[in-house]
């Protein structure tokens, strides 16, 4: 159980810097927090064996992505191009927003 602060966000790029899918990058579709994953586009792609469930869900083989530790990850800077350790920091005018510890560029996109 992840017990600090998660400075990953749904929708952030990142990139995976160990594990089997070393060097991918992608989109975080979810973050889960207690357990100190998330789930990243087309990355850990797993298959799943399904019943057929009623007249319309169809059985079979179904691959899905399956969640990463979020320790294996980092946030991509889009003006360093690398990816990078994260910080908190405040602005004028009261917002909290995450910055690039090496260029201090703004990662939060909105």
């Amino acid at each position: 159980m992840l017990t600090g602060k998660v400075l990953i966000k749904k929708d952030d790029l990142v990139k995976i810097i160990a594990g089997k899918e070393i060097g991918k990058k992608g989109k975080v579709l979810t973050v889960f927090p207690y357990e100190g994953k998330v789930l990243i586009e087309k990355t850990n792609m797993v298959k799943r064996h399904t019943k057929p469930g009623g007249p319309t869900q169809q059985g079979g083989i179904v691959e899905k992505e399956s969640p990463i530790h979020i320790s294996n990850v980092m946030v991509l800077c889009l003006k360093c191009d690398k990816a990078v350790r994260v910080k908190k920091k405040r602005l004028e005018d009261g917002k909290r927003v995450r910055v690039c510890v090496k260029c201090g560029e703004m990662v939060d996109r909105k």
